[in-house]
């Protein structure tokens, strides 16, 4: 953890922060992952669209909710230091005291008053040391457990936003965020527990001692010290933190354009693009760099600037002491009184300057988490919702009206439909039609804004979110998997699962086969969201996990589109004898997949506009479905 009495190394040697993304405010795509998440309160902007950062304020306010935790660790910090600065500003005092001593009577005249006066020093100087040392230990746990708490507890709500938000959010600089602003949290604590309270503790003492000797020199050294944290102050927001902003945002991405290009590597190497990709990281990293330079530049000017005020307040502290000695108004340790004084005094003011400095870094870059913590979720339960209690799938809309943020139109309004227990339902229909939002609004990824979806007879509105949605299956198109073994990701679904259910869900997907063959077998590492296996093998995976899962409803995104004919037929096989027993709802893109289907629903703005079993809607002339399966050429 930073020591805040080393601040001044430690100013020049981080600037960047984190910066608020700018996240624009699009129209959600039927089917895609658009726009920002639903019913989340809109982040300030000023007049150009900018966005508005966090205030001292707010920051300080998110602070304290995790300081009052530990409220012992807290206060023990506290008067530990406020015990080491009381210490550390009786040493000018007792320097003079001993200086003076040693030459009023000459060498051996005051023997027991000096070493009296040296003991003591030597006493103030030892309790400065362990009393401090104290504060800075208490710290430790302090602040460790509160980051521990910060990151678990950011995560925690950064999973409570919408599927659209953290598709628009690069994951990288989410995840750089959080941990930054972890960073962040304990140079905030140093900052505010050492780095400021025991300065201007120690300045308003040796003030008072000053003027109880002088009163003039004890005004002048307290306008000094004003002087020199206003000019920080204000140099800090109005000349340092304006440039260390800009830094933020080009250090957040270039982040993001790592994060980017390294999780999609495969098809960099695919296109041959390690060059190209080279340039564009290399813009990124030279933005970067140009105003990372002019914000450091800025501390180092704004440290002139301190440094002179200290020369003054230098001078006239000094000066006047000197002056008063040779005039004979002052003795030898008036002056070493002063000389102490100031050191120790312009010591803490550099320190103050320093940590205002890392004070104001610390509050840009807790920007996010702040944010973050102050979100609403996207979807909240119910107070004291009910689990969901899985029964036979029966799924009911009922006048169902949804609107996405910001779209100009309904893309459900009144809608309604019952799908029976055990059914096999297949959606179809142009981009945009509304199957997507279908499967989105059951998993009540959002909230309906009006009627209700009713399943096994609940509503899915009055249960909580986990349970409803370990009752649901769902098998994408393109699944992915953790960087964990295939067993683990296997039993996502059920992680109280053995390893002889891991086993049998795996032979009824078609993957222990391949599984076995492989040199470390079910302890097989995946690679970054399944990378090491090929389509089919997540597929199949996929399915594993479905089985595992159990749940009454299934949800297949048609989950053999992209498939070879050979891989297509096996994964078939598996999804056939995993559909079986269960309500079905596939999105079909390719309609010979849903021949056996025992409904499909013509999806077209948002309704229904046709239904019936395959053979069925082929018979219809001028029908929706008979012309989507000329145009696939489907036999």
């Amino acid at each position: 953890m930073t020591d805040a009495f080393d601040a001044a190394a430690a100013a020049s040697a981080s600037v960047s922060g984190n910066a608020p993304d700018r996240r624009p405010d699009e129209t959600p795509i039927e089917g895609s992952a658009q726009g920002p998440g639903r019913n989340r309160r809109p982040r300030r902007l000023n007049e150009e669209g900018e966005e508005l950062n966090t205030t001292f304020w707010q920051v300080l306010v998110f602070a304290w909710s995790y300081w009052r935790r530990s409220p012992v660790l807290f206060a023990s910090t506290f008067v530990f230091m406020a015990l080491a600065t009381i210490a550390d500003s009786l040493l000018p005092a007792a320097s003079g005291r001993l200086i003076d001593l040693l030459t009023t009577d000459g060498p051996g005249a005051a023997e027991r008053p000096v070493v009296q006066a040296l003991m003591l020093f030597v006493c103030l100087s030892l309790a400065f040391f362990v009393l401090r040392n104290t504060a800075v230990r208490l710290t430790l746990p302090l602040a460790t457990n509160n980051m521990s708490m910060l990151v678990r507890e950011s995560f925690a709500k950064v999973q409570t936003f919408s599927a659209d938000w953290h598709a628009n959010a690069f994951a990288g600089s989410t995840v750089r965020k959080i941990t930054r602003g972890m960073w962040a949290f304990d140079t905030l604590t140093d900052v505010i527990l050492i780095g400021i309270f025991s300065p201007i503790l120690v300045i308003l003492a040796l003030s008072v001692q000053m003027a109880l000797r002088w009163p003039l020199l004890g005004l002048f050294m307290i306008l000094g010290a004003v002087a020199f944290a206003a000019l920080s102050v204000l140099l800090g927001l109005k000349y340092v933190v304006p440039a260390n902003r800009r830094s933020n945002e080009a250090d957040s991405a270039l982040g993001a354009a790592l994060a980017d290009a390294v999780t999609c590597n495969a098809i960099v190497k695919a296109f041959g693009a390690e060059a190209r990709e080279q340039a564009r990281l290399g813009g990124s990293a030279e933005s970067w760099r140009a105003k990372t330079l002019r914000a450091w530049r800025r501390w180092v000017n704004m440290w002139l600037a301190q440094s002179a005020v200290l020369l003054t307040m230098q001078t006239g502290l000094i000066g006047f002491v000197v002056l008063r000695w040779s005039e004979g108004l002052a003795t030898a340790g008036d002056v070493a009184f002063a000389i102490t004084a100031f050191l120790i005094v312009s010591s803490y003011l550099r320190t103050l300057g320093d940590n205002l400095q890392q004070l104001q870094r610390a509050v840009n870059e807790l920007d996010d988490v702040v944010y973050f913590a102050d979100q609403e979720a996207d979807v909240k339960d119910a107070s004291g919702a009910a689990a969901f209690v899985p029964g036979a799938g029966a799924i009911s809309f009922e006048d169902v009206a949804f609107r996405y943020k910001n779209q100009p139109r309904s893309i459900y309004e009144a809608f309604n439909l019952s799908i029976r227990a055990g059914e096999r339902v297949a959606l179809v229909g142009p981009s945009g039609s509304g199957k997507s939002t279908f499967v989105k609004l059951l998993q009540r990824l959002y909230d309906v804004d009006g009627g209700r979806i009713v399943i096994d007879g609940q509503d899915i509105a009055g249960v909580g979110q986990d349970s409803l949605r370990q009752a649901i299956s769902v098998v994408p198109q393109d699944p992915a998997l953790f960087h964990r073994t295939l067993s683990e990701n296997i039993a996502y679904a059920r992680p109280d699962a053995t390893p002889a259910d891991i086993e049998a869900a795996a032979t009824r997907a078609r993957a222990h086969d391949f599984i076995a063959g492989l040199p470390q077998g079910y302890e097989t590492l995946v690679g970054e969201r399944g990378v090491k296996l090929s389509g089919g093998e997540r597929q199949r995976i996929a399915i594993a996990r479905a089985f595992l899962a159990d749940a009454p409803i299934l949800i297949l995104d048609e989950a053999t589109s992209s498939l070879d004919s050979e891989t297509e037929a096996d994964i078939q096989a598996a999804m056939d004898d995993l559909i079986a027993g269960r309500t079905a709802i596939i999105i079909a893109h390719r309609l010979s997949t849903i021949r056996d289907a025992d409904r499909i629903l013509v999806f077209d703005g948002g309704r229904i506009v046709e239904e019936g079993r395959h053979e069925e809607l082929l018979r219809r002339k001028n029908g929706r479905y008979r012309a989507l399966h000329a145009i696939q050429g489907a036999a």
